[in-house]
């Protein structure tokens, strides 16, 4: 019975933060990530062990395959999502239209998206106008989804013939549909615009063709956190530079890591509606390595480029009026910021 006292006690000093010590354990919060390499400092962090080496630890820790459907959980009451390791577009999405009160503390990386085709069918971005081309995308009001409005503004394509092509799936399902033959062309967020190429795909245009200086993924937090826990977001920006600076140093380790975190670990790892899916695909360290060289990964985040993404969804009409970019940001934990 002592012994077992002893378990219990030791098992409720685990959650109590204590005075003094300079990584104390801070109260369990529930993360949620991409599950794709936008989110790889995420991933390194957990991997190495960071997070709990400055005392973080996690009531959840959940992997979602588009942005859409973590923006979706980040806005439910139950569940306890409090970080979020997200694209922008759905950040901005969940914050102007549900109400979430989040703030972008971080930025992950900048680009991250491209439009992958089938060589023996399209030949030039206007190819995908004609009427026998099948082009995949996510839903509407996704990152990937902004990315194609902006290449038809940017090459002035006819918009209603390019949306009468398009077919709406998540990334993994339309990878298995360009390896079945289903797909010409698809509108994808990395890793699985590069996973296209290992099927014959080509990349014809990447994010920096259609959106110079884009930002990609953002570290998100509720707004209770920062105002009950400052030093959990402090940390977590802290942690997330520290593994964005070792990925830039150690690009083919940081290429083993998330090949192991997406792959290697199996099911738990997955999220559930992409697991029958992602089991068909390989993701390996080759394919990560090229696809993350076709990010730039950096914390750092312009305000102005967030503007113009607010301003292009209120625009596109997929956020009802647009908004000051300093509502969504509180950049005070970055270094210099």
């Amino acid at each position: 019975m002592k012994k077992l006292l002893l378990l219990l006690l030791a098992g409720l000093l685990a959650f109590v933060p204590i005075g003094g010590c300079a990584q104390k354990e801070e109260s369990p919060i529930g993360m949620a990530v991409e599950f794709m390499d936008h989110a790889a400092c995420a991933y390194i962090s957990q991997d190495k062990g960071w997070f709990e080496e400055e005392g973080l630890s996690f009531t959840a820790y959940e992997s979602y395959v588009t942005g859409m459907a973590l923006a979706a959980a980040l806005g439910r009451t139950e569940g306890g999502i409090e970080v979020a390791y997200m694209c922008l577009v759905p950040a901005i999405n969940v914050y102007a239209n549900a109400g979430v009160p989040i703030k972008i503390v971080a930025g992950t990386h900048k680009y991250g998206y491209g439009l992958v085709v089938n060589p023996d069918k399209i030949k030039t971005v206007e190819d995908l106008e004609k009427p026998d081309i099948r082009i995949g995308c996510v839903r509407e009001g996704g990152a990937v989804d902004v990315i194609l409005h902006k290449t038809i503004d940017r090459y002035h394509l006819d918009e209603n013939k390019i949306l009468n092509n398009i077919q709406r799936m998540n990334p993994p399902k339309q990878v298995l549909a360009i390896k079945m033959g289903q797909l010409d062309a698809a509108f994808l967020p990395e890793q699985w615009a590069t996973m296209a190429e290992e099927f014959g795909f080509s990349m014809l245009l990447v994010s920096q063709d259609v959106w110079p200086e884009m930002q990609g993924s953002v570290l998100v937090v509720k707004e209770d956190l920062i105002n009950n826990h400052p030093e959990v977001v402090r940390k977590l920006v802290k942690v997330s530079q520290r593994a964005t600076d070792w990925g830039n140093q150690h690009p083919e380790e940081a290429a083993e890591v998330m090949a192991w975190q997406l792959q290697a670990a199996g099911g738990e790892i997955f999220p559930t509606e992409a697991a029958e899916v992602a089991a068909r695909l390989e993701i390996t360290p080759e394919v990560l390595l090229r696809s993350m060289a076709r990010l730039e990964y950096t914390t750092a985040i312009d305000p102005a480029i967030v503007q113009e993404t607010i301003d292009y969804l209120a625009e596109l009409g997929y956020i009802k009026s647009s908004f000051k970019a300093e509502d969504i940001l509180d950049l005070r934990y970055l270094e210099g910021g």
